[in-house]
């Protein structure tokens, strides 16, 4: 799975469309779509029309909630398959663990990824005590866990969990929705650097084991996100960065988000 891709998080029809074009035009691989966002048919024509072989992109899409439990999430995949477009999904998540449903929707994650339908299967927005109850019944341990996670909530405790279990940690919303702007010592490393704010958080995120997927519709800002690969920051720079954390959320706590 590539280090850094794109999200599509509240984007749709011909906007979203055109952010998967220009993002795989200029060397993207990973594109991160949902069932509840609505485009994964935009999605599949926009990887379908781009001439990259299949074999070299990394497409990932979610199960929402209401489609949670064995025969329904097995109904679901099918539909954002044909949506997309796709023989296989390479990743295949659980949106939200919600309170009891994700044990039987795992099991269904699993015959997927045994019949090849997924290439691999993960959670996303899963707790640790979500991933011990998964794990005491279940025959595959997820391979990653897609999390809320920036520089105001690095989830410390979390991240070390997943590496102990050799589950990787992916960040949504990494440059926290844009609220990090202003903030000194982020300007103050992307000045040192010849960089922009954003860049400076991506990068933080990289050296930290931690697989990105910003969001944006907007050309210059998908260029933007993927130059990211030409410094680095220090371990002190690094640490006070993550000295930032102030466990503020953007979304919902998984613990309160129940269905």
């Amino acid at each position: 799975m590539p280090w850094f891709g794109l999200g599509t998080f509240k984007a749709a029809g011909e906007e979203v469309a055109n952010a998967v074009t220009e993002a795989l035009k200029i060397g993207y691989r990973s594109i991160d779509t949902a069932a509840v966002y609505g485009n994964e048919e935009e999605v599949g024509q926009s990887i379908a029309a781009s001439g990259v072989a299949r074999d070299s992109l990394f497409v990932t899409t979610k199960v929402w909630n209401e489609d949670q439990g064995y025969d329904k999430t097995l109904r679901a995949f099918e539909a954002s398959r044909k949506k997309l477009g796709l023989d296989y999904i390479d990743l295949y998540l659980i949106h939200w663990p919600g309170v009891d449903k994700y044990k039987d929707t795992w099991r269904a994650l699993e015959r997927l990824y045994e019949e090849g339908s997924v290439r691999s299967i993960g959670v996303s927005n899963f707790q640790i005590h979500h991933l011990e109850e998964l794990l005491k019944d279940s025959n595959t341990v997820p391979v990653l866990n897609q999390v809320e996670l920036h520089p105001r909530l690095i989830q410390k405790d979390l991240r070390d969990y997943c590496v102990s279990h050799n589950i990787q940690i992916e960040a949504w919303a990494p440059l926290m929705k844009g609220r990090l702007q202003d903030n000194e010592l982020l300007l103050g490393l992307a000045e040192k650097y010849g960089k922009t704010v954003s860049q400076v958080i991506l990068r933080w995120e990289l050296q930290n084991n931690i697989v990105i997927i910003p969001k944006s519709v907007t050309p210059s800002r998908i260029k933007e996100n993927s130059e990211i690969f030409d410094f680095e920051l220090s371990q002190d720079e690094l640490d006070a960065i993550s000295g930032l954390n102030t466990d503020e959320r953007t979304g919902s706590h998984p613990d309160k988000f129940l269905f």
